[in-house]
């Protein structure tokens, strides 16, 4: 699992993107889960850095499931002033989870359940997650319930 973000600017190229993986774990081993558009979003301080929509997907019993994000363009606006704090290893993203879904459970579907998960992301010098184990989880909103996890790594 994979999070990668440039580590400087060029005055040449002031444009940049980011990757990641998203892991989705579902630990429920008799309910399978069926997940509509997932929209990931990332922010440094109050400043948009980038979103992107993953296509709704179905998640088996006691599974996981990793979704691959190859590019995230960064907002140009933003992009100085975060490589600045990744240079210094200071950069903290905070990251939003927002999609709906349903559960089969013995060939019985529930109702649309919405759910928000949240975390911050705390960014290296190297440009990668700054955890020793180069994974964040992201904790689900106290409005909303949720009976997966998701996290964001790295290797």
């Amino acid at each position: 699992m994979e999070f990668s973000i440039p580590t400087s600017v060029s005055d040449e190229n002031p444009r940049a993107t980011f990757n990641y993986v998203l892991e989705v774990k579902n630990s429920d081993k008799e309910s399978s889960i069926k997940y509509d558009d997932i929209l990931l979003s990332f922010k440094y301080k109050q400043d948009m850095v980038g979103n992107n929509t993953i296509p709704r997907f179905d998640q088996g019993k006691d599974n996981n499931a990793y979704q691959h994000v190859p590019s995230v363009d960064i907002n140009p606006l933003v992009w100085r002033a975060l490589a600045k704090e990744i240079s210094h290893g200071t950069a903290k993203l905070d990251v939003e989870l927002i999609t709906s879904i349903k559960y089969k459970t013995w060939g019985i579907k529930s109702k649309h359940h919405k759910v928000k998960y949240q975390g911050v992301l705390a960014i290296g010098s190297d440009g990668k997650i700054k955890d020793k184990k180069k994974r964040v989880k992201l904790h689900r909103s106290k409005k909303w319930k949720i009976r997966t996890s998701g996290f964001l790594s790295a290797n």
